[in-house]
């Protein structure tokens, strides 16, 4: 029960869930992108067909300048969409094996299959739950671009300080479990947790660029989202702690034919 072995089964789970996720994200998330896109150059026809009016009421061509080799949407949605989910959710599969290596042995009796279950499900709560319920996924055509920077900033605010609660929450709760029973003491470390991201969410500022965009095609798109999202931190989840479990039992029955064997 080493962080290497960890780390290559953490590895592994990644990539499998990561395969499941850029499912989901091809066939639940893509069209709701390409109706997104479709508002955007609807939009972007519009205003370019006010402009191209000058004030004499002449029409005025313009030729499109070149700016370079351009991504097309097919290989946008199809390669380049599974190397992001893959080379991302691969090396997530990798942190959040090490991080429950780390963690076996320093929570409570948990053997190391629920250490890891645990872990996964703080991670998502922390890193990427509770900053998405305060600044969701936004589709094309939403948001003003003079702004991205600030939006990015907020969203990294929230997401560092959710982190470090949820780990000041393990900690507090980790050393309550000797002084009262489980329960307060992750009702109590909850309770903190909770208190800490809902006063942080009130004091961030809110971002409500959206404009007359469709609210059907924002719904779905950010449903689909979360939903892409939590296929890879539940696949990852679970295909580790099958992993985990797998191994914990195979070292288990390894000391106890060597302590067998030895009191021979």
């Amino acid at each position: 029960m080493n962080a290497r072995n960890f780390l290559i089964r953490g590895l592994l789970a990644g990539f499998i869930a990561s395969l499941l996720s850029f499912g989901v994200a091809y066939f639940v998330g893509e069209p709701h992108v390409d109706a997104a896109i479709a508002v955007e150059e609807a939009n972007a026809a519009t205003t370019s067909s006010d402009t191209a009016v000058a004030d004499d009421g002449h029409s005025h061509s313009h030729a499109a300048d070149d700016e370079g080799t351009e991504v097309s949407r097919d290989n946008q949605s199809t390669w380049g969409l599974a190397t992001g989910i893959l080379t991302v959710g691969t090396a997530l599969g990798g942190v959040i094996g090490l991080a429950s290596a780390f963690a076996v042995g320093r929570i409570g009796r948990l053997r190391p299959a629920q250490t890891t279950a645990l872990v996964a499900l703080v991670g998502y709560v922390s890193y990427s739950l509770v900053p998405f319920l305060k600044y969701p996924a936004t589709p094309p055509a939403v948001g003003d671009g003079e702004t991205i920077g600030d939006r990015t900033l907020y969203f990294f605010v929230v997401q560092g300080i959710s982190i470090l609660a949820a780990i000041a929450a393990v900690l507090i709760a980790r050393r309550l479990l000797g002084r009262v029973s489980s329960y307060r003491a992750v009702l109590i470390a909850g309770g903190g947790y909770l208190a800490v991201v809902v006063v942080t969410a009130l004091a961030m500022p809110t971002v409500n660029e959206l404009g007359a965009f469709p609210a059907d095609i924002l719904w779905y798109f950010r449903l689909s989202s979360l939903l892409t999202n939590a296929t890879l931190w539940a696949g990852i989840g679970i295909i580790l702690v099958g992993l985990i479990g797998k191994l914990y039992e195979q070292e288990t029955i390894k000391v106890a034919r060597r302590d067998l064997a030895a009191s021979l």
